[in-house]
């Protein structure tokens, strides 16, 4: 019995993270209902921890409400977008900036192991393993930069975040900017690593802009 209560997984969040990564991995589609009695019929539980669920993702800004029962997966807007990026440059930049200044041994290890899954899966053209260790690479640098305010910043933001960076549907490319960022933060080279995250904005930045360009043809 020892350690069952480290194992245990509330029916609400199990429910919200099974909602959470179908809306990010494109199996739930913008503007797609989430109605509460599908949904608890589908996922073989009450209507409850759905109703849980919901709440958790509108909170996390992947979920729009509707009156009653239901919601639907949000549809982001240009506006949306823009303000998004906006945060995401200036987050990103402090970010990794002082991931390079602070890194650890044992940190630059676990950037690793998240680089060579997203490197693996990218070569292999599996898109959800790839863009989960792609989001899994920018979690870590957040914790390599080892300040406490800008991981909860980052927590609060962490499923738009996401969200923003499976726009990009090159993902051999976008691993191998991760990988010339995992090279510059290794080496404490500041100068480059803010250099090449300016960069990686920018491609994220061209590949959400036409990701909508796309889903209005």
């Amino acid at each position: 019995m020892a350690g069952s209560s480290e194992e245990f997984e509330p029916e609400s969040d199990r429910v919200t993270r099974q909602l959470r990564d179908d809306i990010l991995d494109g199996v739930r589609r913008p503007g797609s209902k989430l109605v509460e009695r599908e949904l608890a019929a589908e996922l073989g539980v009450s209507r409850l921890p759905v109703r849980e669920a919901l709440r958790a993702l509108v909170a996390e800004g992947l979920v729009t409400p509707r009156p009653r029962t239901w919601a639907v997966v949000r549809e982001f807007s240009p506006t949306d977008i823009a303000d998004l990026d906006e945060v995401r440059s200036a987050l990103d930049t402090l970010t990794f900036r002082l991931a390079a200044q602070r890194r650890s041994r044992a940190g630059l290890g676990k950037l690793r192991a998240d680089l060579d899954a997203e490197l693996a899966a990218a070569h292999r053209g599996d898109a959800v393993t790839a863009r989960r260790a792609a989001a899994d690479f920018h979690e870590t640098v957040t914790e390599l930069a080892a300040n406490d305010l800008l991981s909860e910043l980052e927590g609060t933001l962490r499923s738009r975040m996401r969200w923003l960076l499976v726009r990009h549907d090159d993902l051999v490319d976008v691993a191998r900017e991760h990988e010339e960022l995992y090279d510059a933060i290794a080496a404490r080279d500041v100068p480059r690593v803010e250099d090449l995250i300016r960069k990686h904005l920018e491609s994220g930045r061209s590949a959400a802009a036409a990701h909508l360009r796309a889903s209005k043809e």
